[in-house]
């Protein structure tokens, strides 16, 4: 009895030990999708209580557009008809602040980001004066701008636990008004964890100025008192050991805004310095053309990190808009500028006709917004709710987003961080990884009331957009006159525009065009069917000569979003594959309710050549279908200011200022590249690739400029696997003792002039891990075979047989970055029955140009 007893006794103990080590790795595990809620609902704050401000403070900005409150009354007036003046300015500044100072709780994205990027990351070294570059230096070395009426602080402050931050410039007589969105009263922020107690602020919803704009400082709600007695602002500026660990935590999140990545300097109103801007001086539309992800990103310029090589890749300008959600290619590209937004939801409505389904129909249209907006305007007729049709405009490159203008606006704030809680819970941020889902829109609404509060806010935006994106000309540039010395050769310039590029970069177009091609039903499974009737056309007499006397009209250029919107083939554009190849919208992945169903349904668009990193052989590879393969024409809307040039800034020289005369030396020679492109950079020197025509072209691949290591500090590191902070080794330490060392997880050595996109493309996606796992195990073989301080030689002859097996599996093979687009030249194929256009033409052609 009693050994019945003892048993019984033993089982109990085994049962419980087994349950409380199933819980200690249950709780471990990282939560599933659809199953968080975010801080505003867990803090019981609903979406009524997060309104927009309409507080005007960016008067001056956007060639202070709302401070002619009976102009503004008279743009909204056909949007949302009968409404007063300060109605009109209250609306367009909700959607103004909405676009620049709303994070929509997304601190909470960025700060765990820096225990993802394992330290590379830190937004909060970025705002500070510490180290080499500071307010004084912020425009030339990151490209970020200064926020006016805030200047340089050198000294810890008391009010932000000791970190060294701007400060208000009350001195300045431009500086009067206070930043109206600090205001804790009126914007009452998100009192969740230890935010609005004890020392930790509440703050505001929209949190503090940090200086730079676009970026926000908001309370860690984990900044406890453990926390607060363990901060150490001077170690956190200076001691690695302390500020490299993932259990830091700060004083504070740092929020990031749309405005970020796409207030810039007006081009035609451009600073005096730089680094000194007036509100005057901004606009909210032209894309930060001029921030460096490599310096951002990295606080610490370490060239012979990987990371630092991966980022290095995105040319000033360029970010690829899936870095954190990441579908395994790297892809930076241009940030878009938002002009004429009313042109570009007429020729939608034209022939934007795109079927929505399960997911996709539960994004908002405008329509779902009567009132405010009113019925029977432009904005109300863009989506037809009895065939689930939205006629919709083609925000990202690939044309993925095309579920309509506003939820194509939605889908960008989650995709800097709103809901985090979920968002982050589909894919491992920064890799993708093996297991990817859907972001629901339902689920968001149910748990998110950041979601909630900011659905309730965009409206205004695109409402602001339609009434301030307009074109800046050159003609109204300081000394922009001259730099159009060559008004003789414009009407030959017209004509071969409308010969050769209308087609793609104009929206007002014969009436037979819209009569006959892309009618509802075309984009889905016989989209090519109907592009190539279209494109043929394009080649007719009748429809050059109808384009002429289009281009020659007076108002040519006025409403005219200089692009057609329609998705053209990669097979035609021969540009750099990765960006149409990507991923995250099509059917079942991450941007699932963000895509249509006639998204989902396009056509393989056929093979296109990629060429060997090393050998530089081409070969075929077939395109996929469902979506990928495709990207729209860019608007050449003041094309004069937004080189260099392509959909990654590849092609062109890029100069800093942002003046006229800068703008202009970038747009010489980006627009002589594209029309000559035997001008174009090569890398390797001297490496040139074989186009379609037959005929070799230049083309610049990014490789690595040093032999590299990936790094993970050991702070970082799970305790079981090193020892953080104790005398003994871990267990990886003792069993790879080559690749666990003092500084912590290093992998590599990586051989100098090895493809970055080698490494960053390989498919660990759900359809490639399989396929990918052993040749990544290969990899770490290899790594692990070398000796200590391996010579070059040695690092390259490992490193090279491993190349075709990593082509293999890479999820986009193709590491040209700068080529493609040879329209008017004569590397376009002989099948195209297009011969190269003259010098003179190309001259004609680009004092045309000029005067977009």
């Amino acid at each position: 009895m009693k050994k019945l007893w003892l048993w019984l006794l033993i089982v109990i103990v085994i049962v419980f030990v087994g349950l409380v080590v199933c819980a200690h790795i249950r709780a471990k595990l990282p939560p599933g999708p659809n199953t968080q809620k975010d801080e505003a609902m867990q803090a019981g704050r609903d979406a009524k209580s997060m309104p927009g401000a309409d507080d005007d403070y960016y008067a001056d900005m956007d060639y202070g557009f709302t401070k002619n409150a009976e102009a503004v009354r008279a743009a909204v007036d056909p949007y949302i008809r009968g409404i007063s003046a300060a109605d009109a300015v209250k609306a367009v500044a909700i959607g103004r602040n909405n676009w620049i100072v709303w994070t929509g709780g997304n601190d909470r994205l960025w700060d765990k980001l820096n225990a993802a990027s394992v330290g590379n990351l830190d937004l909060l070294k970025t705002i500070s004066n510490v180290g080499p570059y500071t307010r004084d230096n912020r425009w030339h070395w990151y490209g970020l701008v200064n926020e006016p009426c805030y200047k340089k602080n050198t000294q810890p402050r008391a009010d932000r636990w000791g970190l060294v931050l701007d400060v208000r410039d009350a001195a300045n007589p431009d500086c009067k008004q206070a930043d109206p969105f600090e205001n804790e009263q009126k914007y009452p922020g998100v009192a969740y964890g230890a935010r609005g107690k004890g020392k930790v602020a509440l703050g505001s919803y929209y949190g503090y100025a940090t200086g730079i704009v676009g970026l926000r400082l908001f309370p860690n709600p984990d900044f406890d008192e453990k926390a607060q007695q363990a901060w150490d602002p001077a170690r956190y500026y200076s001691d690695p050991t302390y500020y490299n660990r993932a259990d830091l935590v700060k004083p504070y999140r740092v929020g990031m805004s749309c405005g970020f990545c796409h207030v810039g300097p007006n081009p035609t109103n451009p600073p005096a310095d730089p680094e000194n801007p007036k509100w005057e001086n901004l606009n909210s539309n032209p894309g930060a053309q001029y921030f460096w992800i490599e310096r951002i990103f990295m606080f610490s310029q370490d060239y012979k990190s990987f990371v630092w090589q991966l980022f290095h890749t995105s040319r000033p300008g360029a970010l690829d808009t899936s870095l954190v959600s990441s579908d395994e290619i790297n892809n930076p590209r241009t940030m878009n500028a938002i002009y004429n937004l009313k042109a570009r939801a007429e020729i939608a409505k034209k022939w934007g006709a795109e079927k929505l389904g399960a997911g996709s129909n539960d994004n908002k249209q405008f329509e779902d917004y009567v009132p405010p907006l009113t019925a029977n305007t432009l904005l109300t007729t863009l989506y037809d709710k009895n065939t689930q049709t939205s006629y919709t405009t083609h925000v990202l490159k690939d044309g993925a987003d095309s579920v309509g203008a506003l939820g194509a606006l939605n889908r960008v704030y989650l995709n800097i961080g709103l809901f985090s809680e979920d968002w982050t819970t589909h894919f491992i941020p920064l890799i993708g990884g093996p297991k990817t889902s859907p972001i629901e829109i339902k689920y968001c609404r149910q748990a998110s009331n950041y979601w909630n509060a900011n659905e309730l806010q965009t409206p205004y935006t695109g409402l602001f957009f339609l009434v301030t994106g307009k074109p800046d000309y050159l003609a109204k540039a300081p000394g922009g006159a001259n730099y159009m010395n060559d008004a003789a050769l414009v009407p030959r310039g017209k004509e071969v525009f409308a010969e050769r590029c209308a087609r793609c970069h104009s929206s007002k177009l014969p009436d037979k065009v819209f009569a006959t091609y892309f009618k509802p039903g075309c984009i889905g499974p016989d989209y090519l069917k109907c592009w190539n009737d279209y494109w043929t056309y394009t080649k007719t007499d009748e429809f050059k000569t109808a384009m002429k006397q289009m281009v020659n009209a007076p108002d040519f250029l006025d409403d005219n979003f200089l692009s057609n919107e329609v998705r053209v083939p990669v097979t035609l554009l021969e540009t750099n594959a990765c960006s149409p190849l990507g991923t995250n919208a099509i059917r079942h992945d991450i941007w699932d309710n963000f895509s249509s169903e006639s998204y989902k349904n396009l056509p393989s668009v056929g093979s296109v050549t990629i060429h060997d990193p090393y050998t530089r052989q081409p070969s075929q590879y077939p395109m996929p279908a469902g979506g990928r393969g495709y990207t729209r024409p860019a608007s050449l809307i003041s094309l004069w200011s937004t080189a260099p040039y392509l959909q990654n800034n590849s092609v062109g020289h890029f100069e800093e200022s942002g003046s006229v005369g800068d703008r202009m030396k970038a747009f010489d020679d980006g627009i002589h590249q594209m029309l000559w492109p035997e001008r174009r950079l090569s890398n390797p020197p001297g490496a040139a690739f074989v186009t379609k025509s037959g005929k070799m072209a230049p083309g610049w691949i990014d490789l690595t400029t040093e032999t590299t290591r990936l790094n993970v500090p050991r702070g970082y590191l799970p305790p079981d696997l090193v020892a953080v902070g104790r005398p003994f080794r871990g267990l990886a330490e003792w069993l790879f003792p080559n690749v666990f060392g003092e500084e912590g997880l290093s992998i590599g050595p990586i051989p100098k002039g090895t493809p970055v996109n080698l490494l960053s493309n390989l498919n660990v996606g759900p359809e490639g891990f399989d396929s990918t796992l052993p040749v990544v195990k290969e990899m770490v073989k290899a790594f692990k075979s070398l000796p200590q301080n391996p010579t070059d030689a040695q690092v390259e002859q490992t490193f090279k047989p491993l190349v075709p097996d990593m082509l293999r599996v890479s999820k986009c093979a193709d590491f040209v970055v700068n080529r493609g687009h040879y329209f008017g030249t004569d590397f376009l194929p002989a099948s195209e029955g297009e011969p190269g256009l003259t010098d003179a033409d190309k001259n004609a052609l680009i004092a045309f140009l000029k005067t977009f």
